[in-house]
Parts: C-alpha cells; sequence; structure tokens
C-alpha cells in the first residue's frame, strides 16, 4: 500500500476549511456538549481532531495520503451519526438555562443553523475527498488506487451526500 506525502495548495485550503468551518459552526460551544453524546470511539475522535486542528503542523511537511483518508472516514461517520442521532432532536437537548440572556440568541442562531453548517462541514469533507482521489489516481501509475484498498471509505459517498 502505497503512502503519498501530499503538499497541494488545494488539499491544504480544504483542510484550513473544513478546520475554521468545524470549529466556528459545527462543534461549537454551544453544541459540542452534545455532540460528545455520539457514540463514537476515541479513535474517531483523534482523527476528526487531526483533520480539524492540524494545519500548521503539516502545512510544510505535507499531509499522508492514508492518514487524510483515515480522517475523512471518520469525519464521515461522525456525520451520519449526527444527522441520525443529533439533528432530530438537537433543539429538545440544548441547555437553555445554562446560557446568559445575550447568549440565548446566539445559542437559538446556532441550533437554528446546525443542520446547514453540518451539511457545508459534509461538502467540505466530500471536496477534500474528490481532490485526494484525483491525486491518488494520478499517482497510481496503473495499479490500485489506495482509496480502492481503503474498506473504510466504501460507503463515504452515502455518509457525506446523504440528506
Amino acid at each position: 500500500m502505497q503512502n503519498l506525502q501530499i503538499r497541494n495548495d488545494q488539499v491544504l485550503r480544504l483542510v484550513e476549511q473544513i478546520g475554521d468551518h468545524y470549529r466556528n459552526n459545527v462543534a461549537n460551544r454551544f453544541i459540542r456538549p452534545i455532540l460528545f453524546q455520539l457514540p463514537l470511539g476515541e479513535e474517531q475522535w483523534e482523527l476528526i481532531e487531526m483533520l480539524t486542528e492540524k494545519t500548521d503542523q503539516f502545512r510544510y511537511q505535507g499531509f499522508l495520503l492514508n492518514e487524510l483518508y483515515r480522517e475523512i472516514a471518520a469525519a464521515a461517520w461522525f456525520v451520519a451519526l449526527t444527522r441520525k442521532e443529533i439533528i432530530p432532536s438537537l433543539k429538545r437537548r440544548i441547555e437553555k438555562d445554562r446560557v446568559s440572556d445575550c447568549d440565548k440568541v446566539l445559542q437559538d442562531m446556532t441550533v437554528n443553523a446546525f443542520s446547514n453548517n453540518l451539511r457545508v462541514f459534509a461538502d467540505l469533507v466530500y471536496q477534500l475527498y474528490d481532490c485526494l482521489v484525483e491525486i491518488d489516481e494520478e499517482n497510481a501509475k496503473g495499479l490500485q488506487p489506495l482509496y480502492a484498498q481503503l474498506p473504510e471509505l466504501q460507503d463515504i459517498d452515502a455518509f457525506l451526500t446523504a440528506k
């Protein structure tokens, strides 16, 4: 299995966008406590954190293709679980009594926009996946590309594009 090191401006830009959007609009201070109730393992949370927090660390040395694929798979599973387990009950689960009056408006805005923000996150992750697949296929040189060898990427389309 090949492990290509990626130094690509488009990949870096997408990873930065994913991280910024995740921190500001998906796992912000109002929603984060509820997200941690998802049945995700520690390894999956670590992979999501690596994808959303590591931009500076890899800006110069590049990203490893197999690691990015694993992080994308974890993010896709996160999206699928969040759509199934959090979105239908988010308004009931949010703790309104622990925020100030000023924050209640922000909290309501966050809750009302969460479904759309999760969709944007999924779209960004999918764009990154598409970009990596293209790079992967170009570098496969007649061999099977890495993404086709990783079973965790098998359902990526369904996880990221489902409404």
